[in-house]
């Protein structure tokens, strides 16, 4: 945020229930939770948690440069303090005062939702927007009601663009963090199966995705992907203008973004026409995207359609989307292994969706290596999807049951739900079997051509076994 006297950030964030303790000075540009994160100037905001309390960590943060403590009592830091009753909230007031600002002076706020897919897209929309002018996007995943305003603070004097990825754990979530963050365009990507313990099922799912775009203006615009019934069920729900994309017929919409003629080359990135249609006709151009899996395909259609709706040129998106990479760590990762083998590193998170998505994007490299490598195998370490509630046993075996219809060659499962991935799989899959994490990397046998999918919840963990057999690689 633009740096300025603690008491101008006060009046800004009005009627917040604050005080302040302390002298006034200048505080920012930073606000940040970690203390080993501060910069000179910072806002150090010390938020309670189950295992530590931030407050304690306040002297720390005045001793790196932090000009303020942001908490819910004063603590042994001598600096001002800016105290509410909860840490977090106070945040959120900061970070709607310094949104509001921008959006007076042009801001154009896009938030992003769905059960999957979401960072992937936001590092393609921020990669689009940067050609036009200076972007803020989340770095990795902060899409909860600390990450979204947190990221929303580095918004400065010359921000043109915010990008924010929303989550939600429940009904009024994702309303919740739109009122923090207006939106001007927002993006539905999907409603699956991620969460659906937490909802109480997948209609819920879809009422909780669909608080993204109930609060746009008439000049808004909602993005939403015509494939998924329940996205394109929402188009009802806003005031907003539509935007549709999709791979298949689109509906009549202000703008409709269409991928035309997909292929798919020997490392699983997606090519194919990019067809925009709007009051001005229809214009096209082709797109080889760099990320991996043909699920690609409608984050970059999504990103597109956002490109258009800010002016920019269909040839420019094009040119962008096959420019972009995959920002976030552990997202669809390729890298080599000793002897030729290829490791797809996808261990940030699971859900069925983006669980089925990830096979399948591994199984099409290994149908390309086995060109070069006949004997090539297909093998995954597929971790437990958490959340699921009661499904989550059928979801597991669902998953193992696709390993096999995809012919992989072994799988390999780690969590409390390893059992019934293995039941799944066991009848198509020549090795399915049982392991612990920390076994997991020095069991496994590749040779030439193999690839190896990693995948599962974070809570898993499964980043290590990739970490090991990257060592290996050293």
């Amino acid at each position: 945020m633009k740096p300025r006297l603690l008491s101008e950030l006060v009046e800004l964030m009005q009627p917040a229930a604050v005080e302040v303790l302390g002298d006034d000075r200048m505080v920012g540009p930073d606000v940040v939770t970690d203390n080993r994160h501060v910069t000179d100037g910072a806002m150090f905001v010390a938020i309670p948690g189950e295992r530590v309390d931030g407050h304690a960590y306040a002297p720390a943060a005045e001793a790196a440069g932090a000009s303020c403590v942001v908490g819910m009592y004063q603590t042994d830091a001598d600096v001002p303090h800016l105290l509410g009753e909860d840490s977090v909230q106070t945040l959120s007031w900061i970070a709607r005062a310094v949104v509001a600002e921008a959006r007076a002076r042009g801001l154009t706020s896009i938030g992003v939702t769905g059960s999957s897919g979401k960072t992937s897209t936001k590092d393609l929309i921020a990669q689009l927007l940067e050609r036009r002018g200076p972007t803020v996007a989340p770095v990795g995943s902060q899409n909860n009601e600390i990450g979204v305003p947190l990221t929303a603070t580095r918004v400065d004097d010359d921000t043109r663009f915010l990008v924010s990825e929303m989550g939600a754990r429940g009904i009024g979530h994702i309303g919740w963090l739109t009122s923090l963050v207006p939106l001007d365009i927002a993006v539905v990507l999907n409603v699956g199966q991620a969460h659906v313990g937490e909802f109480g099922g997948i209609d819920a799912t879809a009422m909780a995705k669909a608080e993204l775009i109930e609060d746009l203006g008439p000049d808004g615009w909602a993005v939403l992907h015509a494939d998924d019934p329940l996205v394109a069920a929402m188009a009802g729900k806003t005031d907003g203008r539509i935007a549709w994309v999709g791979t298949g017929e689109l509906p009549d919409g202000d703008l409709r973004v269409a991928a035309r003629d997909v292929r798919i080359d020997a490392l699983s990135r997606p090519r194919f026409t990019l067809e925009v249609t709007d009051a001005d006709g229809t214009r096209t151009a082709d797109v080889q995207l760099g990320v991996i899996g043909r699920h690609q395909v409608g984050n970059a259609l999504s990103a597109a359609a956002v490109g258009v709706i800010v002016g920019m040129d269909v040839d420019d998106i094009a040119a962008a989307l096959g420019e972009a990479v995959a920002r976030s760590s552990w997202r669809m990762a390729l890298s080599t292994l000793p002897g030729d083998a290829l490791l797809l590193n996808d261990a940030y998170n699971a859900n069925p969706d983006s669980m089925a998505a990830a096979l399948r994007t591994a199984a099409d490299i290994v149908e390309a290596n086995r060109a070069d490598h006949p004997d090539a195998r297909l093998v995954a370490v597929l971790g437990d999807m958490l959340e699921l509630g009661a499904g989550a046993v059928d979801a597991h075996i669902g998953i193992g049951r696709l390993a096999a219809d995809l012919r992989f060659d072994e799988v390999v499962a780690v969590g409390e739900h390893a059992a019934d991935v293995v039941r799944g799989a066991a009848e198509g899959v020549s090795v399915a079997r049982v392991a612990t994490r920390e076994a997991t990397a020095s069991s496994l046998s590749l040779g030439p051509g193999d690839v190896v999918l990693i995948k599962g919840s974070r809570g898993i963990g499964l980043e290590a076994v990739a970490t090991a057999l990257e060592e290996e690689a050293k």
